[in-house]
């Protein structure tokens, strides 16, 4: 064992000078709790309990050099969490199930609409459902990925329009809440709102009622959209073909007591502006445009909606400042949203500043 020297001196009552090897410190305090400076740099408090032998110390200021972690002690080791749980595997047929189901199944993934006819034609004449639920997906296939191509698009009005005309609850038929009870289709229900839909969301029937609104056919679009259930999506397309179907009246009736909660509801309020407008109402159709604008967090599109829709209301008013205001602020944003154009061409030209020349009166005011 090596020599250790430590010398303790009381400078005054309660300061002592500590001597040893290391250095030089001190500490200050007395019985019950004393702070210590010692040679390495390193503050200590002590806590004590005379007459009993028991104290504590802590470390106040590690030494310099040393991070606090090497003077705690060490922490034990933490257990790492436990992995996720893998996803469940899809479902797959039972042994026994009927083959209709199995070849319909095996077909899901495919984006090949003659795979979903040869199954309709394989088993339709004796399982009926089965050209139906064929049918829905090959007319959903075409509605997803035939943008742009008007075949595509016909074909898929055609499908969706026979799969909702027959009123058969697809999306509680055994196979649907088996196999497609996630399957999602996206769907823009009006311009800037596009919803992720399920069957049981009435996909093939909002679907339908937007291809048949492109093709010019809003009272099929309407009648489509009406057997639907009511949702926030149900709603807001019927309110947009009321809109253009000129049925103002309809669309003050639906959307009577709404608040404006996200995107699609925003954008309810801002047809039910446009519909007060269209009727006369213009003092109530201002309070809907500054409900339907009162989040800003509301999605681009809605707002310049709103915006464009206020404007006009403006104009009729005889509001052009408070017209062009909205307007150029939609212009700023986006430039090439749908009707700014019109929008810009309906407004006034801007008054010319005045000027008065030089040494001239009232009178000559120009």
């Amino acid at each position: 064992m090596g020599f250790r020297f430590r010398k303790s001196i009381q400078i005054v009552p309660g300061v002592r000078l500590n001597l040893s090897r290391s250095g030089v410190g001190y500490s200050v305090g007395g019985k019950g709790m004393r702070i210590t400076k010692h040679a390495n740099g390193r503050v200590s408090r002590t806590l004590s309990v005379p007459g009993t032998g028991i104290s504590h110390q802590q470390t106040l200021r590690p030494a310099p050099g040393r991070s606090r972690a090497t003077t705690a002690s060490p922490s034990r080791p933490t257990t790492p969490p436990p992995p996720l749980p893998p996803p469940p595997p899809p479902p797959t047929p039972a042994f026994t199930a009927p083959q209709w189901e199995k070849d319909l199944l095996a077909v899901l993934p495919s984006r090949t609409p003659a795979d979903f006819i040869a199954v309709a034609r394989a088993h339709g004449r004796a399982m009926p459902t089965v050209r139906l639920i064929a049918a829905a997906l090959e007319g959903l296939l075409h509605f997803e990925h035939g943008t742009g191509h008007p075949g595509a698009q016909a074909r898929a009005r055609e499908l969706l329009g026979w799969v909702v005309a027959q009123n058969e609850p697809l999306a509680t038929h055994p196979f649907a809440t088996r196999y497609l009870a996630d399957r999602t289709w996206p769907v823009e229900i009006a311009f800037g709102v596009t919803a992720q839909l399920r069957l049981r969301d009435e996909v093939i029937r909002l679907a339908a009622a937007e291809l048949h609104q492109h093709a010019g056919d809003l009272d099929t679009a309407i009648w489509t959209v009406e057997g639907a259930q009511p949702t926030t999506m149900s709603a807001l397309s019927l309110a947009e073909l009321y809109s253009d179907a000129d049925r103002h009246q309809d669309v003050i009736d639906l959307t009577n007591g709404l608040t404006n909660l996200d995107d699609s509801t925003a954008l309810l309020l801002a047809f039910r502006g446009r519909a007060f407008a269209q009727l006369g109402y213009q003092d109530a159709a201002r309070e809907s445009f500054t409900q339907a604008l009162r989040m800003r967090t509301r999605s681009a599109a809605v707002r310049h909606r709103a915006l464009l829709e206020r404007a006009q209301v403006d104009l009729a008013q005889n509001r052009k400042a408070a017209a062009r205001k909205s307007i150029e602020k939609v212009l700023a944003e986006d430039p090439t949203y749908p009707g700014l154009s019109e929008a810009l061409a309906a407004l006034p030209p801007p008054r010319p500043p005045r000027t008065i020349e030089r040494g001239a009166g009232p009178d000559t005011l120009r």
